[in-house]
């Protein structure tokens, strides 16, 4: 508020993310002090996780990343994380509010990002048991048994290797099947929970089957717009499946992705490593009469 024509008090902002962002640069900017509240550890909100912002496919982190550096860096922001509004009392001008700030037992005037206090934490969160539950030694054929021993000699150590042996099972057998699993986990001595909680975290392992070719449809903003619904409609129809789904053969599984980053070439489409740009519904049925071939 003015009085006398000077700024006094100050403004709160709840929210953290690209709005609250935004109206505290623009507070601050008209002389105001900022306090700025988010229950997350930090600011930025959920804009980071898009790709492109609608409708005119802006980067989403371009424009997020310079709002986020001038309001961490203002002097007159103040920026309150993890922290709730619990009460908030008076009138226009006037309010009185009360804030919780979770306890982070981090001091955070010092914190360098270093995660030296994960290491040392007192109280920790096992995600794990040390103790392996005892299973049956898995029925392998000689060829997936020398594919996972191959694997495992080629990449040593423990759960450090896990993700480069799933990717090559992967592009291997275009699936990770439970057996080859269960073999991973006894020969690197991990928990099976444990090669499942990635295997299923990323979205280019498979737990199900998949054939020969895998089609992906880019359905992202550019692609949106220039027709990949289209296409998808031209493909379930023509292989009769639905998305996530593989052909009886066994030569198709028809997927869809939000981006594959080839925004000049959309509508995009990739049959296995190869990617295929400015299509139709008829040049994209082309594609699977191709592979048919």
């Amino acid at each position: 508020m003015s009085e006398n024509g000077k700024k006094v008090g100050s403004v709160m902002v709840v929210g953290g993310g690209i709005g609250g962002l935004q109206a505290s640069l623009d507070l601050v900017a008209s002389g105001f002090k900022v306090y700025l509240v988010d229950r997350n550890p930090a600011i930025g909100g959920v804009m980071a996780q898009l790709d492109k912002t609608f409708p005119t496919n802006d980067c989403a982190m371009c424009t997020l990343a310079p709002r986020l550096v001038d309001a961490g860096q203002h002097i007159n922001i103040e920026r309150l994380t993890y922290s709730e509004v619990e009460n908030v009392e008076g009138s226009a001008g006037h309010f009185k509010i009360q804030v919780r700030q979770k306890a982070r037992y981090v001091d955070e005037l010092r914190c360098t990002g270093c995660a030296e206090c994960v290491q040392h934490c007192l109280v920790r969160n096992y995600a794990y048991l040390d103790a392996l539950p005892e299973r049956p030694t898995p029925e392998l054929d000689e060829g997936n048994n020398a594919l996972v021993e191959r694997l495992a000699a080629e990449y040593p150590g423990g759960a450090e290797s896990l993700v480069p042996i799933l990717q090559d099972i992967n592009a291997e057998l275009n699936w990770l099947p439970p057996e080859v699993l269960i073999r991973v986990a006894e020969i690197k001595h991990l928990s099976l929970e444990r090669i499942l909680r990635i295997a299923t975290f990323y979205k280019a392992f498979s737990l199900q089957p998949r054939g020969k070719y895998i089609i992906r449809v880019c359905t992202g903003t550019a692609c949106h717009v220039k027709g990949a619904p289209r296409i998808v409609d031209r493909f379930l129809g023509d292989l009769h499946i639905g998305l996530g789904e593989t052909t009886a053969d066994k030569q198709f599984t028809l997927e869809e992705v939000r981006c594959l980053g080839c925004c000049g070439l959309s509508p995009v489409v990739t049959v296995g490593e190869d990617v295929h740009g400015k299509l139709t519904p008829a040049t994209a049925a082309a594609l699977v009469e191709q592979c048919a071939a």
